[in-house]
């Protein structure tokens, strides 16, 4: 049985409550070389995307959920994107949004429940992860969680004053 209930945390959909959360997490510049964004979003174009966010996966291709603690509080965000059914497979990205909240497994727990759930859940073959090389915590997390480096792209990202290179990694369902 596949629960997406771990030991300290849990996944959740989004909920409007969630607005001020991701309106932070996507208006942190610091943030936005993990995730190729350019631009800062508007609370009411987060609040369009929440209203839409409880589109099935089959049809958006994609799913967010919010990394809750046991307590309840949103700590973060784990992601299924380019979710292809013809080829059974997807890529997964995460974030714990605050400092305070990382080195204490809950991305690994998180990574755990979510990978569970796309191998048994939606039946996956495989699930990836593009991960910048000097994310060492990242590369870390996904290795420790089975995901191989399959590849790495060269010159991949441009942070505004020089590239940078970024691994792909992959996990089999066998």
């Amino acid at each position: 049985m596949v629960s997406l209930k771990g030991k300290h945390i849990y996944l959740r959909a989004l909920e409007p409550e969630d607005l001020d959360f991701i309106y932070e997490i996507e208006n942190d510049t610091s943030l936005w070389v993990l995730s190729d964004t350019q631009t800062p979003y508007s609370r009411f174009l987060i609040k369009q995307y929440l209203e839409n966010a409880q589109q099935d996966i089959f049809e958006a291709k994609q799913l967010r959920l919010a990394i809750c603690t046991a307590e309840g509080i949103a700590i973060g965000l784990i992601d299924v994107f380019d979710f292809d059914i013809k080829n059974k497979r997807a890529g997964i990205g995460i974030l714990i949004k605050d400092k305070a909240n990382r080195y204490k497994g809950y991305g690994k727990e998180a990574l755990n429940l979510l990978v569970d759930y796309c191998f048994k859940i939606l039946h996956l073959h495989q699930v990836y992860a593009n991960i910048s090389e000097s994310n060492e915590a990242s590369l870390r997390l996904f290795e420790n969680n089975g995901f191989k480096k399959i590849g790495l792209k060269e010159d991949w990202s441009f942070d505004g004053q020089q590239f940078s290179n970024e691994y792909i990694l992959q996990r089999i369902n066998r």
